[in-house]
């Protein structure tokens, strides 16, 4: 059941009750913990024009302290396994896995409002905890922006937290990418886009690449005029759906973005066993975008209306990723939502090094050889329901699959 309750004595002593001094929604998951769904990631309606919400749930395991990454968190190397980015290993174990993701060129740019003033050292520690190369701005491979020029306010435990792990995992399936943070002044709408429009301009004069946007809205007419700040040459946009289940929200039911969704991964006695769609991954028939040629294959499902998710990747908290956020003193902490999966897959199609020219490129490339080769690239979850229920091949729970090999992506 979902209630807001006083935190003080369910959290772990070494997580600062000042980093939740915000109303969180919290729930009880079962004995070993809580789902924490951050101020920020609470959709509202806005004082006056669009404001957006980023897309985080936190597993807080019992008796954890975040000195370590927690126990049960999938790693970069657990989820290569899992998604046959590199040679398999009998149980994609998380304590026996060791091989990381490959690959990546050109840009993954990421967007997000506000500032987190640790990005780079979260950066830093998260890759040497798991031996991924480093990221930072001494080596060219690392860049922080501010949209307007200068330092946005701080938001420790929100918008903070979501930088943090957007980087880490857009670096983490893109190692040899650059990683390019974009900050917007703020959560509106006018300032995400502005900041949209300055990181695409970076990517396309990078050699091209991937930009995620981990955040989203509540669909509305005035999208179709928006959609015109995702159409740069040369970059392909991924956004998350939103974690609460159909509808899906804004800028992922864009037919120029790639609507990443997500997943709930099961083990049974530490070993991988398959995925199944999560109830939370945002999902559904636009209410506004037209169908997009490229789902002209899926007409029968989504009518004339641009379907939603295209593909997903991990996003329940429950089974969810290592990450590092020192701002707010959070630490290591155990996360999902559908803000992990938008930085993941934008990371894995960036390492395909296939770099389409647009979205609608990447898309029609996806589409057309899931078709030929649907079983080699792409895991069928027909379990689980968002409102919509899971079904062989296409659904609006986890769209086409998730990934397997970067081949085709």
């Amino acid at each position: 059941m979902k209630r807001l309750v006083s935190l003080a004595g369910v959290l772990p002593a070494a997580l600062s009750l000042a980093s939740f001094a915000s109303a969180h929604e919290i729930r009880q998951v079962g004995p070993n913990g809580y789902i924490l769904v951050p101020d920020s990631s609470i959709e509202r309606p806005a004082d006056a024009g669009v404001r957006y919400h980023t897309n985080i749930q936190l597993f807080i395991p019992f008796h954890v302290d975040g000195s370590q990454p927690p126990p049960g968190a999938e790693t970069p190397a657990s989820l290569a396994c899992i998604y046959e980015l590199v040679p398999q290993l009998d149980g994609c174990r998380i304590d026996e896995t060791t091989q990381n993701p490959t690959g990546g060129s050109g840009v993954v740019a990421i967007v997000d409002a506000f500032d987190n003033p640790f990005a780079e050292r979260d950066l830093a520690v998260f890759s040497d905890q798991f031996g991924l190369p480093p990221c930072t701005t001494a080596n060219g491979c690392f860049t922080q922006v501010y949209a307007r020029g200068s330092q946005p306010p701080n938001d420790p435990g929100g918008w903070s937290l979501e930088i943090a792990l957007d980087i880490e995992m857009a670096h983490a399936f893109a190692p040899d990418a650059k990683i390019l943070l974009v900050e917007a002044k703020d959560n509106s709408g006018a300032e995400l886009l502005f900041a949209e429009d300055l990181a695409a301009q970076m990517v396309a004069q990078g050699g091209g690449g991937t930009a995620s946007n981990s955040w989203s809205g509540v669909e509305g007419p005035a999208e179709l005029a928006a959609d015109a700040h995702f159409r740069v040459p040369g970059v392909v946009y991924f956004a998350s759906t939103g974690d609460s289940g159909a509808p899906v929200g804004y800028p992922a039911a864009s037919p120029f973005v790639v609507a990443a969704g997500g997943t709930t991964i099961s083990r049974s006695g530490g070993d991988f066993t398959g995925e199944s769609g999560w109830s939370g991954s945002g999902g559904g028939p636009s209410a506004f975008e037209p169908r997009p040629a490229y789902q002209d294959g899926i007409q029968d499902i989504v009518g004339d209306k641009r379907g939603t998710p295209d593909f997903s990747a991990v996003a329940n908290p429950a089974t969810g990723v290592a990450m590092y956020d020192e701002d707010g003193s959070f630490f290591w902490l155990q996360v999902g939502g559908t803000s992990v999966s938008s930085p993941l897959l934008a990371g894995i199609v960036n390492a395909d090094a296939h770099h389409a020219s647009s979205t609608n490129d990447e898309l029609s490339h996806v589409y057309q050889g899931a078709k030929a080769h649907y079983a080699r690239r792409w895991r069928d979850e027909t379990v689980g329901n968002n409102g919509f229920p899971a079904m062989k091949y296409w659904d609006y729970v986890t769209g086409i699959g998730s990934p397997l090999t970067s081949n085709g992506k």
